[in-house]
């Protein structure tokens, strides 16, 4: 008989989520993820005037912070028919690789890393033979054993005084972990280095929009100066910094995570076996090299595969109608019709789970019932994964893609290096190696795009806004626009309804939805759920494997629980505290 593991909270993720799985012979046979916490932030933003709509949309997440404004301004600009300065598209394009290198690289080691990494073992490692490993895969200048034994030091003050703080409450000694104590304490050791490097490479946020998290942006460019001789606005000394904390940012991935990651993953081949999900992946596309309406000239490109066929990439599009639908048979919400547009979308809330504390979501102990705060988006009524592994899955089977041929080499390198076939890409491994792979991509871009702003600073063009439709009085009495972009953990869309000048309707269908989506009106589940089944479960009561294939999607739920008092309808905002 099968036997019903739940978790709640997954922690080491953003947001609020609950996973319950059926476990039967050693193995999850069936599995339901619910987000357990509300937004509303589409409600909040009605009638409210749209070039105000991204300062609210971006406190949807302060981890992929920027990515919602981002977003929002697109959607708003497509909507008012505004073209951006070259040089905005270009700071937008270096401020979203700054961000997909940080957030990657903050994934693997501070959220994901404890899935492959025995910490305390480490404290069993030969800080000589660890230095040995570490200089055989980089050439990282710390990797010295005398550094290697100050960090094994520090981990023995931790473990001897009971108090390991951020490393406490983990499965430790679980005979999944397979690392040898040198490859656990070098993990250790990088670990702590991540932690200095990430608030660095941010500091690009805070030349180009004012701070981080939560950066500025502007309908119609960016709210951003630049004057190269001036004391008020980005100048010389500005740049000079972005191009260091870049350089900086291509060694750590390079010398770094890449070899941490090829080094782990030799170990760990077995979960190339598994978490294929629904081997279906949506993408939007981004990075665009003219503006957002060439799709042609996207670093990443969109498209969508079905049933893990590399031989096809077909088109989406956003603004279709019949191609992007959100059900809700499976959701607490009753809105009046199941199977919305986001441009017809609608947020009536109407929680109808047990009443807290409870152990399952189903008292029934089937999974058939409302569930989860999540809508289950379709893409022509398919489940969809995306993230990483679609992109990078994506471009390598986009031919004609702009970057197809990077993408390519970069993917067939990782590959021969852990002497695996394509397969392995569709699976708990692949999502995980995806990432790293589109770090290396992401690093090398945002040199890329500096370059060219520079270059068209140099020429004389330093120009970050467009006032041309700033005033509402330019604007038509009703319009409708679409923004996307690929956030790090996926496609990202935000529709909105422009009417009389103010936000008529809003909706926003994050990565998370996707993936995280529950089962829809046709039985079928979302990626994540489709993941675990197969997972295997060796442990009773540490549920190591679950939480790897939950990890390798790094699941973003909500960075604040959005209250609505259905009965005089206000709304309420408490920020979680961590």
């Amino acid at each position: 008989m099968a036997e019903r593991i739940v978790v709640d909270p997954v922690t080491r993720i953003e947001g609020h989520l609950r996973v319950e799985a059926k476990v039967e012979n050693g193995r999850i046979i069936d599995a339901v993820s619910s987000g357990t916490a509300i937004r509303g932030l589409e409600i909040i933003l009605q009638n409210r005037d749209p070039r105000d709509a991204w300062a609210l949309v971006q406190r949807i997440c302060g981890v992929c912070t920027t990515i919602h404004a981002l977003t929002s301004v697109r959607a708003v600009e497509d909507a008012l028919d505004i073209r951006i300065p070259p040089n905005a598209e270009l700071i937008r394009n270096i401020m979203f690789c700054a961000q997909y290198v940080q957030d990657h690289v903050v994934h693997f080691y501070h959220l994901h890393a404890a899935d492959w990494v025995d910490i305390p073992n480490a404290l069993q490692a030969d800080p000589a033979q660890t230095a040995a490993l570490a200089q055989s895969i980089s050439r990282w200048p710390k990797s010295t054993a005398g550094y290697f034994r100050d960090v094994q030091n520090k981990l023995k003050g931790f473990v001897e005084s009971g108090q390991l703080g951020i490393f406490a409450n983990a499965y430790w000694g679980h005979p999944a972990y397979k690392l040898p104590p040198e490859a656990n304490l070098m993990a250790v050791a990088h670990y702590l280095e991540a932690l200095n490097w990430q608030k660095e490479i941010v500091k690009i946020h805070t030349i180009f929009g004012g701070k981080n998290p939560h950066p500025n942006y502007l309908v119609g460019g960016m709210a951003c100066a630049i004057d190269i001789n001036g004391d008020n606005a980005i100048n010389i000394e500005r740049f000079n910094m972005v191009e260091k904390l870049i350089n900086e940012a291509i060694e750590f991935v390079e010398q770094v995570y890449i070899p941490d990651l090829l080094a782990i993953a030799s170990f760990y081949k077995d979960t190339a076996s598994y978490g294929g999900g629904v081997g279906n992946f949506l993408c939007y596309g981004d990075l665009p090299t003219t503006n957002i309406n060439d799709f042609s000239n996207y670093l990443l490109p969109r498209g969508v595969i079905l049933d893990k066929n590399l031989n096809e990439v077909l088109d989406v599009d956003p603004r279709d109608p019949e191609q992007i639908l959100e059900y809700t048979e499976h959701s607490w919400y009753e809105n009046s019709k199941s199977g919305l547009h986001p441009w017809d979308g609608e947020t009536k809330m109407k929680y109808s789970g047990p009443k807290p504390p409870y152990y399952t979501l189903d008292e029934s102990g089937q999974f058939n019932n409302k569930y989860t705060w999540l809508k289950a988006p379709r893409w022509k009524d398919k489940p969809m994964e995306v993230g990483p592994l679609a992109r990078m899955l994506v471009a390598y089977a986009k031919k004609d893609a702009l970057a197809h041929d990077q993408v390519k080499e970069e993917v067939d390198s990782v590959l021969t290096n852990l002497g695996v076939g394509p397969e392995a890409l569709f699976s708990t491994l692949g999502r995980t190696a995806a990432r790293g792979i589109e770090s290396k991509l992401a690093a090398h871009w945002l040199k890329r795009f500096y370059r060219d702003l520079i270059d068209n600073v140099k020429n004389g063009d330093q120009r970050t806004f467009s006032s041309e439709k700033w005033e509402p009085k330019t604007w038509n009495k009703d319009s409708k626009g679409v923004g996307w972009s690929e956030a790090p953990r996926g496609a990202l869309g935000h529709w909105v309804h422009i009417k009389d000048g103010k936000i008529a309707n809003y909706q926003c269908v994050v990565p998370t939805t996707w993936n995280g989506s529950p089962k829809d009106h046709q039985g079928l589940p979302g990626a994540m759920e489709q993941a675990l089944i197969g997972t295997p479960y060796v442990k009773e009561d540490e549920p190591l494997e679950l939480l790897r294939t939950i990890h390798s999607f790094d699941p973003c739920l909500a960075c604040a629980v959005h209250l609505v008092d259905t009965e005089d309808q206000k709304v309420t905002t408490i920020e979680v505290q961590r």
